[in-house]
């Protein structure tokens, strides 16, 4: 499991994209994101799992599109105005992350990062990094590189630990 240390900037802090999925707040690390996009059609690959929903040609960089509420078991996923596409840059590779909408850029100091409770949760835990209070939110901090790079994924080669 990633440790704080290494999400953590020389503060001891995180900063996080806090994105929405169905009624949960998550963050991932700010470092990761390349770009904000609204949601386009994609072109589907056959027999690919149904939450990698296909692939978009970003400028001439063919990036897999990655349905986190699908992904999660989070209901029937809508697409409308306000769904995001997040572009993130794991290891070598660039992949798209459909969410319900991106919220803001938060910091959290290492005093407001509780670690994840060892329980059954939409998300595996190993791809917890904890969770974050700011105010009266509580933001679910996800590895993003663990969870991309896991093998039920399989779009990123196994990244060294």
């Amino acid at each position: 499991m990633q440790t704080m240390e290494n999400v953590q900037d020389n503060q001891g802090q995180i900063e996080a994209l806090a994105f929405k999925l169905g009624s949960e707040e998550y963050g991932i690390n700010i470092l990761k994101v390349q770009e904000i996009r609204g949601y386009d059609a994609v072109t589907k690959i056959a027999n690919a799992p149904e939450f990698i929903k296909g692939v978009v040609n970003l400028r001439g960089v063919i990036v897999p599109i990655v349905d986190m509420r699908i992904k999660f078991n989070l209901g029937t996923p809508t697409y409308d105005q306000f769904t995001v596409v997040i572009i993130l840059n794991i290891g070598e590779r660039v992949v798209g992350m459909v969410v319900d909408s991106v919220s803001d850029v938060i910091t959290l100091p290492a005093e407001q990062i509780k670690p994840a409770p060892e329980m059954g949760t939409a998300l595996n835990t190993d791809y917890l990094i904890g969770l974050g209070t700011i105010d009266q939110r509580m933001v679910i901090l996800v590895d993003i590189d663990r969870l991309m790079s896991s093998t039920e994924m399989g779009l990123i080669e196994q990244l060294a630990a």
